[in-house]
C-alpha cells in the first residue's frame, strides 16, 4: 500500500503578509486635534450641502431678488443720476453690494434650519457624538457660505450681462470668494445664536425680517457712508456687511478700499459668531 502524500510544511504568514495587513492587526493611529476638528469641520459642511444637492430649489428662487435690483433699482438710479458713485455707473456700484445682500439674506434665516434639526430630533444626535459644539457650528456656517457662493456667481452673470465693468482676474475672484464665504458664516452664526435664544421658528422668522432691511440700508451697499447722516454713519461702522461690501467694491471694481482691515474685521466676526452660536447650542436641545 502506498503511503499517504506528506503534508505540506506550514508557512508562516508573516513574510508574506502585505502592506496593508497591518491596518487589520493593529487599530490606525488617531489624528491629531486640528486635524480631527478640520475633519469633522469638513464633515458637517458636506452634510449640509447634501441638502441642497436634493433641492435646488432654493437658488433658483433667490435668484430672482438680486436679479430685480440690478435690472430695476440699479438701472433706473443709472439713469437718474442721485447718488455719489465717484465717476462710476450706479449699476456698476451697486453690484457688489447686491453680492452681499443676497448671501446676507440666505445666511440671516440659517437658524430655522437649526430648529428643524432640533424639532426632528437630528440635533440631538449631533450634540451626543464626539463632535465638538464649534466644529458643528463651523461646518454649518461654512455650508451657508458655499451656498451664498452660488448666489455670487449668480449676480456676476446678470452683472456681466448689464455690461458692468468688473474684473476677471482668478486671485481677485478668489478673494472675493473668500469675503462672501466669511460674511455669510458671520450672518449664518448670527441666525443660529438668535435661534438659541428664542427657541421658536416663529419668532426667529419675526427677528430675521427686523433685522434684515435695517442692516442692509445701514451699510454701504446702496450708497456711500458720507452721504448718510451721523447717526447712520455710525451704525454703519459698526455693521459687517458694510466691510463686506468695502472689500467686494474694492476687488471687482478697483475703487478705494481698506482689504487688509475689511478681511480682518470679518474673520473676528464669524471667530465670534461661531463661539456666540456653539455656547447657545445646548438650549436648543432641552
Amino acid at each position: 500500500m502506498s503511503e499517504a502524500p506528506a503534508a505540506p510544511p506550514a508557512v508562516s504568514a508573516d513574510p508574506a503578509r502585505g502592506p496593508g495587513i497591518d491596518l487589520l492587526l493593529k487599530p490606525p493611529q488617531p489624528r491629531a486635534g486640528r486635524r480631527l476638528l478640520a475633519a469633522r469641520v469638513g464633515a458637517m459642511c458636506a452634510v449640509e450641502l447634501q441638502k441642497l444637492r436634493h433641492d435646488r430649489t432654493e437658488l433658483y428662487t433667490r435668484a430672482v431678488q438680486p436679479a430685480l435690483w440690478l435690472l430695476i433699482f440699479g438701472q433706473t438710479f443709472t439713469r437718474i443720476r442721485a447718488i455719489p458713485t465717484g465717476g462710476i455707473p450706479y449699476v456698476d456700484y451697486l453690484a457688489p453690494g447686491i453680492i452681499a445682500q443676497s448671501a446676507m439674506f440666505i445666511a440671516i434665516f440659517y437658524g430655522i434650519q437649526i430648529i428643524w434639526e432640533r424639532d426632528a430630533g437630528t440635533l440631538d444626535k449631533l450634540l451626543v457624538t464626539p463632535t465638538p459644539r464649534s466644529a458643528l457650528i463651523t461646518g454649518k456656517a461654512f455650508a451657508a457660505g458655499v451656498k451664498s457662493l452660488v448666489q455670487a456667481v449668480v449676480v456676476l452673470l446678470i452683472a456681466a450681462l448689464l455690461g458692468v465693468a468688473l474684473t476677471w482676474n482668478p486671485l481677485k475672484l478668489l478673494a472675493v470668494a473668500a469675503i462672501v464665504v466669511l460674511g455669510s458664516a458671520f450672518f449664518s452664526c448670527l441666525s443660529m445664536t438668535i435661534a438659541g435664544i428664542v427657541l421658536s421658528r416663529d419668532r426667529l422668522m419675526g427677528f430675521g425680517q427686523a433685522i434684515t432691511m435695517p442692516l442692509f440700508f445701514g451699510s454701504n451697499a446702496l450708497y456711500p457712508v458720507s452721504v448718510m447722516p451721523g447717526w447712520l454713519q455710525a451704525v454703519s461702522k459698526a455693521n459687517p456687511l458694510s466691510y463686506e461690501v468695502d472689500a467686494l467694491r474694492g476687488l471687482l471694481l478697483g475703487t478705494p478700499h481698506h482689504l487688509a482691515s475689511d478681511f480682518a474685521v470679518l474673520c473676528v466676526a464669524a471667530a465670534l459668531g461661531v463661539t456666540a452660536a456653539s455656547a447657545l447650542l445646548g438650549r436648543l436641545a432641552r
